[in-house]
């Protein structure tokens, strides 16, 4: 391909130029060079949101006996299925079978029927809440830096409210950015950006919560968390258990972008062995930054713990410490909405170009020659669609600033099935499980508990969207 071409046609004929053919796979699709060290940063970009920072709120509803129990539970139920999801991403073999590019083409390879779309629609509506969600929590990072600097100027009695739509615009002008990197695959440096920044802001809230438990000062813990009748009513104690179990187990989730995040690596090793490696590592990376950012957070608040020590305002000096991890959450932000969007993103154009492959706007490519970067391919419909997506997101996350409400109730709608169902109905498929066998049983006895949590998640979530819509307002401040 010359350097100078400024249009780039492709047919399969292209393929059979031995030149081309060593930067493709097997499959004829370009190349993949990831390894387990980039698809663990993918993980931990995923996993470890800023919803670490509000573990402290969770441990505080269940105390210090259910709270480690329930982090340690979900730590291995998420580990046990995305090693049974990896083995599904090559069918019918888990090593030599026929790739599967989405979490939807996996499904349609082992179970079929209806359940391709039940996977589509909650795999993408959580995608598209994921993304909103990320969008109000980032500016709401940035607004908190603003305020760290108000209070430390003026004093802590100070309101100092800030508005978060020019934040939001702030990150959606970034995102109209990166959105235009093609694929999952060119994305690993943004994910290794956003793994090192998710562990600085959680070292700083687990530093800050140590220094405040070392400084003495009396705070109230309970082995069964907030107690009836002093801090909560007995009505507000079950729906915030209920809250808290969900926070969670969503907080392993990342089953929505595991296969993509698989279709990255390499095929030497066998992709399954080296996703099993890399979840291993994503998983247990976040469940010591979860227990310790938790437990000590409980430790340092006590059943007064906000759900959000940095933002929240659980500390207010140093202020320059907070303003940075602040900063860190936001640029995480930043690239854990990329990782969520690129698969939606490719489903969308893949789908378009499968239906209107000789629509040039769709699947035209056009080399633009960037100086001291190379040349870039643009591809209109990939300009329009995505920008179009990112103005979108942050519209309505403008519009609905208790969204984050919402997205609790999305992610109870997602969590068993991309998490739990699906992968245990397709291990049964794949390693011919006889029914009623033991192994058989006992699967399903774990898809089941974890559709109980998801229900009872679901009615938290619902319980605090109704207090939500009681006081919302139209375009009001986020504090």
């Amino acid at each position: 391909m010359q350097k100078t071409s400024m249009f780039i046609d492709q047919s399969a004929g292209d393929y059979e130029n031995g030149g081309i053919q060593k930067n493709l796979d097997d499959d004829g699709r370009p190349k993949r060079t990831g390894t387990w060290l980039t698809a663990s940063a993918h993980i931990i970009t995923a996993v470890i949101g800023s919803g670490v920072l509000s573990l402290a709120w969770a441990i505080a509803q269940l105390g210090w006996v259910a709270g480690p129990a329930v982090l340690m539970a979900f730590s291995c139920i998420t580990y046990f299925t995305s090693t049974l999801l990896a083995d599904c991403y090559r069918a019918p073999d888990p090593v030599h079978g026929k790739r599967n590019y989405t979490y939807m083409d996996v499904v349609r390879a082992y179970l079929g029927g209806r359940k391709v779309q039940l996977c589509g629609l909650a795999q993408y509506a959580n995608l598209v809440g994921i993304t909103i969600g990320y969008t109000i929590t980032a500016s709401i990072s940035m607004v908190a830096v603003k305020r760290s600097n108000c209070f430390h100027k003026h004093g802590h009695h100070v309101k100092c409210q800030t508005s978060n739509y020019p934040f939001m615009a702030i990150f959606a002008c970034i995102q109209l950015l990166l959105s235009q990197i093609p694929n999952f695959d060119k994305l690993s440096w943004l994910s290794i950006v956003a793994a090192v920044m998710s562990f600085a802001y959680s070292s700083i809230g687990l530093g800050l919560s140590i220094a405040k438990v070392a400084g003495g000062g009396h705070v109230r813990t309970t082995l069964t968390g907030v107690t009836v009748g002093v801090d909560v009513s007995g009505s507000e104690k079950v729906w915030r258990t209920f809250q808290a179990i969900g926070d969670i187990a969503f907080a392993y989730a990342y089953s929505t972008v595991l296969i993509e995040i698989q279709d990255t690596i390499k095929s030497s090793p066998p992709e399954n062995k080296s996703m099993k490696r890399a979840s291993s590592i994503g998983v247990s990376t976040t469940t010591l930054f979860y227990v310790l950012c938790g437990l000590f957070g409980y430790a340092a608040f006590g059943n007064d713990a906000p759900g959000n020590f940095l933002t929240g305002f659980g500390f207010y000096e140093p202020f320059w410490l907070i303003d940075f991890a602040n900063v860190c959450i936001a640029i995480h932000l930043i690239g854990a909405y990329q990782v969520f969007a690129q698969p939606l993103f490719g489903f969308v154009e893949g789908w378009c170009s499968r239906n209107w492959s000789d629509n040039k706007f769709i699947t035209g490519e056009h080399a633009v020659d960037i100086p001291f970067c190379g040349i870039y391919y643009v591809n209109f419909f990939r300009l329009v669609w995505r920008t179009a997506y990112v103005i979108v997101t942050a519209v309505i996350a403008m519009i609905f600033p208790f969204f984050n409400d919402f997205l609790g109730l999305i992610g109870a709608g997602s969590f068993w099935p991309l998490t739990v169902y699906f992968p245990i109905e397709m291990h049964i498929a794949q390693a011919k499980i006889p029914k009623y066998s033991f192994r058989w049983i006992w699967l399903k006895i774990l898809s089941w508990v974890c559709l109980v949590v998801s229900l009872i998640a679901a009615a938290g979530s619902i319980q605090g969207l109704i207090q939500s819509l009681k006081t919302y307002k139209p375009f009001q401040t986020q504090e």
